[in-house]
C-alpha cells in the first residue's frame, strides 16, 4: 500500500498510527537492552542468586492482564455502540491501572524490608535492576493511565463512534502493549533473576 495515498484524513490515521509504532518499538529497544544488561550482569560475583520477586508483583501482574480484558471489553462495547458500558469498562481499566501501580510500590517496599535499597549501602546491582525495569515501566503506565484519562474524557463528549475510534484505539493499543511488556518483565525477572 502506497502510505503516500488516500484522503488526508487516512494520511493522518496512518502517521497516528505509524507514531505509536515507532514509540512502541523505541520501548521494546530499550527493555531489550535493560534485560540484556541484566542477563551480562548476572555473572558478576555480587549478583544476588535465588531471590524472588515479592508476591505484590504476582499480584499486579494479574490485574495488568485483567485491565487488557477490561479495555477489551470497552472497545466491544464502543463497536456495538453501548456508551454506558464503554464508560464503566473504560474507568474499570482506569481503577485496575491504578490498583497495579499500588501493586508494584506494595513489591518495592518488601524489597526494602527485605534491607534492599535502589542505592545506597543496602543496595545492590540486582536489585538497582529490578528497581530500575519496574521503576521505568511504572512511568509508561502512568502515560497510559492519563491516556485513559482522556480516552474517557472523549468519550463522554461523545468524540467516539462506531467508525471514528482512532483515539480510543491508539491508547488501546499502547494499553494492551504496556500490559504485554510488564508480563514479559516478570516472567524474566522471575525465571531469569
Amino acid at each position: 500500500m502506497d502510505l503516500t495515498q488516500g484522503t488526508p484524513q487516512e494520511k493522518n490515521i496512518r502517521a497516528k498510527k505509524m507514531m505509536l509504532w515507532f514509540g512502541i518499538i523505541s520501548l521494546i529497544m530499550s527493555f531489550a537492552g535493560w534485560t540484556s544488561a541484566f542477563v551480562v550482569s548476572s555473572s558478576r560475583p555480587d549478583w544476588l542468586k535465588d531471590f524472588q520477586l515479592p508476591n505484590a508483583f504476582i499480584i499486579s501482574t494479574v490485574v495488568i492482564i485483567i485491565s487488557s480484558v477490561t479495555f477489551f471489553m470497552a472497545k466491544n462495547a464502543l463497536k456495538k455502540n453501548n456508551k454506558s458500558l464503554t464508560t464503566i469498562w473504560l474507568v474499570i481499566t482506569l481503577v485496575l491501572g491504578v490498583v497495579f501501580i499500588f501493586n508494584q510500590f506494595q513489591g518495592f517496599q518488601e524489597i526494602i524490608n527485605l534491607g534492599y535499597n535502589f542505592t545506597g549501602p543496602t543496595s545492590n546491582v540486582t536489585m538497582s535492576y529490578i528497581y530500575l525495569i519496574a521503576v521505568v515501566h511504572i512511568l509508561h503506565v502512568v502515560v497510559g493511565l492519563i491516556c485513559l484519562l482522556v480516552v474517557i474524557f472523549n468519550h463522554l463528549r461523545n468524540k467516539y463512534s462506531v467508525s471514528n475510534r482512532l483515539g480510543f484505539d491508539l491508547a488501546a493499543t499502547f494499553w494492551h502493549f504496556i500490559d504485554i511488556l510488564w508480563v514479559y518483565l516478570f516472567l524474566f525477572l522471575y525465571f531469569v533473576g
